[in-house]
């Protein structure tokens, strides 16, 4: 930059920054900054606001009627029940529990333990989680060129949130998967 092109704009910043300096308070500066907090003075206290009367808003319920129980009269409770159940009700409930021995699957979680490319990766996992906890049900699935090892089956979300956090430790990663799965382990 050419000095007079710089001595035109230095000089009017000067200028503006005198300007600037002589309008300034000419008190002293301190090297703390002043105390902004708020004092309690000795002055009369403040009352709090007064609640708001919401009385007018509460429901308001008749008292129950006291009925007098003297010793001579019992208390009628009426007959006691001896079946709930019909027979044409206990028939169709055994029709349903019928029915519901035949349901193999239902919808639920598994747990996959293992996404990847290595046959050998996946079996050394699966065998890791068998040996700690023999009762899980493991499931291999090849679908070229990936394994996924899947763990459990679970109903509710929360076993499935259970076996994770026992599997939290054995594996890298572990994510929880919808899915239908078996009901009865036992064949």
């Amino acid at each position: 930059m050419n000095r007079p092109l710089l001595k035109m704009v230095l000089a009017p910043t000067l200028l503006v920054l005198a300007a600037c300096a002589s309008t300034a308070s000419q008190t002293p500066r301190t090297s703390t900054p002043p105390d902004t907090t708020l004092k309690k003075t000795a002055a009369a206290p403040v009352a709090p606001l007064p609640a708001e009367d919401v009385t007018r808003y509460r429901p308001t319920f008749p008292a129950p009627k006291a009925t007098p129980v003297t010793a001579a009269a019992p208390v009628k409770t009426g007959p006691l029940p001896t079946s709930q159940v019909n027979p044409q009700i206990e028939q169709r409930l055994r029709d349903q529990a019928y029915t519901n021995q035949n349901v193999k699957y239902a919808q639920g979680y598994r747990i996959m333990v293992y996404l990847g490319l290595e046959r050998d990766k996946v079996m050394a996992i699966r065998r890791t989680i068998i040996g700690r906890y023999p009762d899980e049900t493991d499931y291999i699935t090849f679908k070229s060129p990936v394994y996924r090892l899947y763990i459990g089956d679970y109903l509710t979300r929360l076993d499935a949130a259970r076996g994770m956090a026992r599997l939290r430790g054995l594996t890298p990663k572990l994510e929880l998967e919808a899915t239908q799965v078996l009901l009865n382990k036992n064949p």
